[in-house]
């Protein structure tokens, strides 16, 4: 028997391939099934199952094109109902893959169908749970996502705890738990960092799985401190539940090298986003005037997804050499599918064809200390999450996080120069060149971000507030 966990990091999204005697069953795929497909080949094996744990919020699963190419069925737990053929699982259903068997658990609570898959070796015994978005290492999934009409969150939150009770905490204590999803994930609040564990240590130090924990009291506690969702979340959840285009489909159409002279004239006559996928510094140096900047260095699927509200929003790509095949995949995984073209030769085919071109400042920790040390009063502005600044921050800073950028436009000054930073210089980027692109000239950006701030030793920065229950999750 094999378990192979294939983590992408950019999504923070753990996928399953699991094989035993030549028959394999893969959990919550990405997108791109080809590795899925060419991992069976070198084993000998054959894709038997595609196992859905629920329908994701964060990015678009490979169900279909897997289940297309291989034959394999799409199966997914009870109360799921989808726009494709698929076996809809009954609590408790038993799936044989060579010597070792599934065993479908439904769990509510994070969605209404969300499912387990519990592992039994050939002998029978208890030893893995594939937990999907039900439970993570240091959390439990948040039940905000799949209200309807007639539940309410804290009904959600009811769901869960009761799934957690009374199907998932009386498994025994050496059963290995494989969640969906690591820290930073927007699918829970509190994840750790580690992507498996046991389930006796999560007993023992995950929160929300506290013996004396009354239902109150975990409703309580689970629902407290969400963020509000990314936008396109509910749009990926259409997308799996309902269908999409084939990825093969997606990327061809998207391999469109274009002349500077030709990507000119698609941003004129279309609606496209101009979006940069290069480094925050080499961006600051020199780009298309009104181009956003969204690194491929950091969590980029999740920062377009909170960014660029729609999904079937047309994009056209400026990347570094050699990345643009990888810049549209990534884009993919989180279901921006309409990209028109990218930039042949990329910013410096740009640059060289006597374009207009922009850029933003940006110093280092010392020179803005120098300019506080001339005016105390400088507007610094922090793009980090709530949770980041309250812990510690610059004396004087506003707080006006990234994720909210596009509704708190009109707070951010308009006449005086503003020095932006985040923890590392990542977001700030993101956060200056969607300002630049709506005309605000007066930006400054901080290299290296607060860490530098920090490192300078010559700003001054509030007292450290240990984020016992804010976790400081940046991204940079």
């Amino acid at each position: 028997m094999k378990i192979e966990q294939i983590y992408t990091g950019c999504l923070a999204q753990g996928a399953y391939y699991i094989e035993s005697e030549g028959e394999v069953a893969v959990i919550d795929p990405l997108r791109e099934v080809t590795p899925y497909i060419e991992r069976a080949a070198r084993d000998g094996a054959k894709i038997k199952y595609v196992f859905e744990t629920h329908f994701h919020a964060d990015f678009v699963s490979g169900h279909l094109d897997l289940s297309k190419k291989t034959g394999a069925p799409i199966v997914y737990g009870p109360n799921a109902k989808t726009g494709f053929e698929a076996h809809i699982a009954t609590d408790g259903e038993l799936f044989s893959v060579g010597k070792i068997t599934l065993k479908a658990i439904h769990t509510p609570g994070h969605t209404l169908e969300s499912t387990c898959y519990l592992l039994l070796d050939e002998n029978g015994q208890e030893k893995a749970l594939f937990s999907g978005d039900t439970l993570f290492i240091g959390d439990v999934g948040r039940p905000d996502l799949a209200q309807k009409s007639d539940l309410t969150m804290d009904d959600l939150a009811g769901f869960l705890y009761d799934s957690l009770r009374n199907k998932i905490m009386t498994l025994p204590n050496e059963v290995i738990v494989y969640p969906a999803h690591g820290a930073g994930s927007a699918c829970g609040k509190n994840m750790s960092k580690e992507t498996t564990d046991t389930l006796g240590n999560q007993k023992m130090f995950n929160y929300a799985l506290r013996a004396d924990m009354t239902k109150a009291e975990f409703i309580k506690e689970v629902t407290a401190g969400l963020a509000k969702p990314p936008q396109y979340f509910p749009q990926n959840v259409q997308m799996n539940k309902e269908g999409y285009e084939s990825i093969d489909t997606v990327m061809k159409r998207a391999a469109h090298a274009l002349s500077p002279s030709a990507f000119e004239a698609a941003a004129n006559e279309t609606g496209a986003v101009v979006l940069d996928t290069r480094g925050a510094q080499l961006f600051s140096k020199g780009f298309i005037p009104n181009s956003i900047n969204i690194g491929l260095g950091g969590q980029f699927a999740p920062w377009v997804g909170a960014l660029i509200p729609d999904v079937k929003q047309e994009l056209l790509l400026v990347t570094e050499k050699g990345k643009a095949q990888e810049s549209i995949l990534r884009l993919a995984r989180v279901g921006y599918d309409n990209v028109i073209g990218y930039l042949d030769g990329g910013f410096d085919a740009w640059r060289e064809s006597g374009n207009e071109v922009d850029e933003i400042s940006s110093i280092s920790a010392d020179e803005l200390a120098s300019r506080l040390e001339k005016d105390k009063n400088l507007p610094i502005i922090d793009v980090r999450k709530p949770g980041e600044f309250s812990a510690e921050h610059v004396d004087g800073a506003k707080n006006f996080p990234l994720d909210n950028i596009n509704d708190l436009m009109a707070e951010f000054p308009k006449k005086e120069t503003m020095y932006i930073h985040c923890a590392g210089g990542y977001r700030s980027m993101m956060a200056a060149s969607i300002l630049k692109s709506r005309g605000y000239d007066n930006l400054v950006d901080i290299d290296g971000g607060f860490a530098a701030i920090q490192k300078s030793g010559r700003i001054t920065t509030t007292d450290f507030v240990c984020p016992s229950t804010l976790k400081k999750s940046g991204d940079d």
